[in-house]
């Protein structure tokens, strides 16, 4: 008992001890913020975001506002610079040497321990926080010392939702899409936004662009034009407030709000009031169409102010020439003015304009006087990612557009070539936007989504609840942000923060999360090398992952073959048919080859399996998730393996053009059978694993095929084409071998169909020697068979420059117009239907060359032949400005094989031993 007072004693004295300990704890981990009193609301947003991380770690935080700092030590100050809360402090900021610019900040502790945080402007101070915050989540604490200055490299750098869908409305057309609940339920959900836009400026994003055809018929209401208007009052009036938050939320975050629309397109209740299509590419500037669209832009302005405009000239209107300029200077940018007069507001907002399908640099040219905030922006590699060393005609467009003065901006358009699987290769968008700011000299990002533009906010993951794009795809729009802002990071410390960043994700080591940012960086080259070495076009019209035919891979130019992508697109190298063709010459080759390809996709596809297998093991967190990115990467190569194998396939199949040897052929089939083989593990792959391939199912897409009423849209629907294909490619070698010699199909001539002619065109026999325009004693030089006969249209070339060729006539059955397109482009040539630039170039069937090479004239290109459906009744036919020709009209049901008539000298067709 004696040593009682003792223990009596002690007891006091460590209960005196922890009770202390825990009061000098609770002082410590006490922070007060202040800000202003008169504070930016991003100013009061980035320090929400701060205290809120400080309270996650344990801190007792408070915000103050006051424009005096309090007395004390362990503040932190946030400010703009210029604050009074920050005077006397500014000097102590910059130790570094570093000023920052626009957006910039600088964050340091005082003497006293104060921390500041100093912005530029109040999106600076915002960032400022934001970079604190996550240097506290990184390490757990309140950095001891920093003194860090940083500003972005990209002046905008944006991300971009389409309010679009997958398939057209009814009885509308493309791009037509009114802002409503049953077409867009997701527009009209808040969290949702709020979720998205908290993405974005944790990825230091500061612009969204929302695509829509025509938005104004669904945000403003006109006085003279009431019943332009596309929704009913409710909508209307839910449409306005889910504006007002967007762009209220979207500036708390420095983000600014910019509206794309497309010219010419107006709302269908003003179409068919004024007999009037919605969109015609063809039509002139009509003075009601234009004051419309000017008041519409006026009220949209004074009702929006702070919301920005990306007009896109191109695609609706007709081509390229002064009506883009007049449409630009005398109703687009009038109608902004008119809405800023009506507001009472000087500072002119920003409208970008859309370099696609337009002379932008004359356009700008013509604007500036009128106008000084604008800005250019143009596709980095057309509607995909192909590489990071662009170069040519397209590199050169970018750099002209940049010298003019005004900030450009890259575009990562659609991403027709990566859908749907997984995609996140930090090296290869790293690199991408340092080609952006040194061979463009872009200062601005503007963001696709990676999958799914066209089914936003879904992704096309087979998922009972379905998965958000912004959730799946966080490493894309976090890797693309993190460069934009600051593209010369080192490439080691790099690996180790993406390993890091994948460690935390899946909940394994740096070693496994380093394998896995192998996986998506060696998986990341498959798509490109494939598409810029293969494929037919740049744009949203093929699905690469859906595979190709062999047609496709052996006479690309049948099927509108976009030389650009190969031209601009890709590092220097061969198509497929220009490597067989040298290799039969014995000629030497030049840079990247499809041979070269072949193995390396191979490869690539073997490396990404070693990589994300060797994770597989270390993975404890989001499991299902990284089932499906394992699942991706089988995906990749199992894609890599079938274009490979059919690669080397068509190369044999090229040599028999020129050898006429069936030796050649039988010696492509064991890799023709390889690649359908490969294709079928693709389809195990994805039976259970996505809904579909390609976000756009309707006629626009057309390769592999044509997809109409969401056909041809999974890989199980392919399949059974390419097993086709390969059978009847035995059955062709059969032939042959049978046969000894070539095929025996026979090309029936083309009748002529009962058509009445309204639009008193003149018609000719065509044949040898003919006069096809009434201004010129051109003559036809030669002549596939098939068109020896038919009743030709014989027209006024000059008038056809001059003002384009309008049809008309009446039919009792279903026709075909047969028109033939000068295969050049150039001056005076009409340029051919092409789905690049013009939505509806096949809304008559008419984008794919029917006949290539049919006919020659004395001293002009080879012609290739398309075919527009028309349905019974009368009928009107616009064709745009330039020379063509119109070779007569057939019933539809007559059967029409598509093929090479060589008459360019080039060589024989070769496209039916598949078809």
């Amino acid at each position: 008992m004696r040593n009682f007072p003792i223990f009596i004693c002690l007891c006091f004295l460590l209960f005196s001890t922890i009770e202390s300990g825990a009061t000098v704890a609770y002082k410590k981990n006490k922070r007060t913020i202040v800000i202003p009193a008169q504070s930016n609301p991003r100013v009061k947003f980035g320090a929400d975001k701060l205290a809120k991380s400080l309270s996650l770690i344990g801190y007792d935080v408070k915000i103050v506002q006051n424009d005096k700092a309090p007395n004390g030590t362990e503040l932190i100050l946030i400010g703009v610079k210029g604050d009074q809360l920050l005077t006397g402090l500014s000097t102590l900021i910059n130790n570094s040497g570093k000023t920052p610019g626009k957006e910039g900040f600088s964050i340091n502790y005082t003497k006293n321990k104060n921390l500041v945080i100093e912005g530029t402007d109040p999106s600076g101070a915002l960032y400022g926080c934001m970079e604190l915050a996550d240097e506290i989540k990184t390490k757990g604490k309140l950095p001891d010392n920093i003194a860090l200055t940083d500003q972005p490299e990209m002046v905008l750098r944006g991300t971009c939702i389409g309010l679009q869908k997958p398939d057209y409305l009814p009885g509308r057309d493309v791009y037509e899409y009114p802002y409503t609940p049953e077409t867009f339920p997701w527009f009209y959900d808040k969290a949702l936004w709020l979720q998205y836009l908290d993405m974005m400026v944790e990825n230091r994003y500061n612009s969204l662009y929302l695509w829509n055809g025509h938005p104004f018929s669904s945000l403003v209401r006109l006085k003279d034009y009431p019943y332009a208007v596309e929704v009913d009052d409710a909508t209307f009036k839910k449409n306005e407030e889910m504006f007002k938050f967007l762009a209220q939320e979207a500036d708390k975050r420095g983000i600014w709000i910019i509206q794309m629309f497309y010219n010419i397109l107006i709302p269908k209740p003003f179409a068919e009031k004024h007999h009037l299509k919605t969109q015609d590419r063809n039509r002139p500037i009509i003075p009601l169409i234009a004051d419309y669209t000017r008041k519409s832009i006026a009220a949209f302005v004074e009702k929006y102010p702070n919301v920005g405009l990306l007009v896109a000239l191109g695609e609706a209107m007709e081509g390229v020439g002064q009506d883009d300029i007049d449409w630009f200077t005398k109703t687009i940018i009038p109608g902004v003015k008119d809405g800023l007069k009506a507001a009472g507001i000087k500072n002119e907002p920003p409208i970008v304009l859309r370099a696609h399908d337009t002379d932008a640099p004359s356009v700008m040219a013509a604007s500036l006087p009128l106008y000084k905030n604008l800005y250019t922006e143009n596709k980095f590699n057309g509607e995909a990612l192909t590489t990071y060393t662009p170069r040519g005609s397209w590199a050169e467009l970018h750099r002209k557009l940049s010298a003019i003065g005004t900030v450009h901006i890259a575009n990562v358009h659609i991403l027709a070539n990566l859908e749907p699987f997984r995609y996140g290769s930090a090296d290869f968008i790293q690199k991408s936007v340092q080609a952006m700011n040194k061979i463009y000299g872009a200062r601005g990002l503007h963001l696709y989504p990676q999958s799914g533009y066209w089914d936003w906010p879904y992704t096309a993951d087979k998922i009972t609840e379905r998965q958000l794009q912004v959730d799946r795809d966080w490493i894309w729009y976090k890797e693309w942000g993190r460069y934009a802002w600051n593209s010369t990071r080192d490439r080691n410390e790099e690996i180790n923060y993406w390993g890091q960043e994948l460690a935390n994700k899946y909940g394994t080591d740096l070693n496994a999360g380093k394998a896995i940012l192998d996986a998506y960086e060696e998986s990341g080259e498959i798509s490109p090398k494939l598409l810029r070495r293969y494929g037919i076009t740049d744009g949203n019209r093929q699905t690469l992952t859906l595979g190709m035919l062999m047609t496709q891979l052996i006479n690309p130019y049948r099927y509108g073959l976009f030389t650009l992508m190969y031209e601009s697109e890709a590092p220097e190298g061969e198509m497929i048919i220009e490597y067989a063709e040298k290799e039969w010459k014995k000629q030497g080759h030049i840079g990247e080859t499809p041979v070269q390809v072949a193995k390396e996709v191979i490869e690539h596809g073997k490396k990404a399996l070693v990589a994300i297998n060797k994770a597989s093991s270390t993975v404890t967190k989001d499991t299902a998730e990284f089932r499906r990115l394992r699942n991706d990467m089988h995906c990749y190569d199992a894609m890599a393996n079938f274009y490979a194998e059919k690669v080397k396939s068509a190369l044999w199949v090229l040599r028999f053009k020129y050898s006429n040897d069936v030796a050649d052929l039988e010696k492509a089939l064991p890799f023709l059978e390889k690649s359908v083989a490969h294709y079928a593990d693709l389809v195990k792959l994805t039976q259970n694993d996505y809904l579909y391939a390609n976000s756009m199912q309707t006629k626009q897409r057309k390769i592999p095929m044509r997809g109409v009423d969401k056909t041809f849209i999974h890989w199980k629907e392919m399949l059974p084409v390419f097993t086709k294909e390969l059978n009847h490619f035995k059955r062709s070698i059969d032939s042959l071998k049978s046969a000894g010699s070539g095929k025996a199909n026979v090309l029936m001539p083309f009748k002529n169909a009962s058509v009445k002619l309204l639009s008193g065109n003149e018609s000719y026999v065509i044949s040898k020697d003919a006069l096809v325009f009434t201004d010129s004693v051109a003559k036809i030089k030669d002549i596939t068979e098939q068109l020896v006969g038919l009743k030709g249209l014989k027209l006024n070339k000059a008038q056809q420059i001059k003002s384009g060729t309008t049809l008309k006539f009446s039919n009792t059955v279903p026709v075909k117009v047969l028109i033939g397109f000068f295969n050049k482009k150039g001056p005076g040539y009409l340029a051919a239907p092409e789905l690049e630039t013009d939505a509806s170039a096949n809304n008559y069937g008419q984008s794919e060359i029917k006949i290539s090479n049919a006919l020659v004239l004395d001293g002009y290109p080879p012609i290739n032949v398309h075919a527009y459906s028309f349905e019974p009744g009368t009928n009107t036919l616009t064709l745009g400005k330039g020379a063509c020709m119109v070779l007569g009209f057939i019933n539809e049901n007559q059967e029409m094989r598509i093929y090479n008539a060589g008459l360019d000298g080039k060589g024989k067709d070769i496209d039916w031993l598949f078809e």
